[in-house]
């Protein structure tokens, strides 16, 4: 009986040993967070957002007539 409830015992911390340190111990820790400024996404909605809010320059647009 003494065997049992040692074999018991040692099941039970070899599973909750496995649950703490097992390979799926951390699953945010392999997910990678991309910031905005690293975000390639983000940087070309900007970038679209400052060049239709940013006033033409003479000389580089369409209303520019040569002739």
């Amino acid at each position: 009986m003494l065997y049992l409830l040692a074999f018991i015992g040692l099941v039970t911390v070899a599973v909750l040993l496995w649950k703490a340190f097992g390979p799926a111990a951390n699953p945010m820790l392999s997910k990678r967070v991309v910031g905005p400024d690293d975000d390639p996404e983000f940087l070309w909605k900007v970038e679209r957002e400052a060049r239709r809010t940013r006033p033409e320059e003479p000389g580089t647009g369409s209303s520019d007539s040569i002739g």
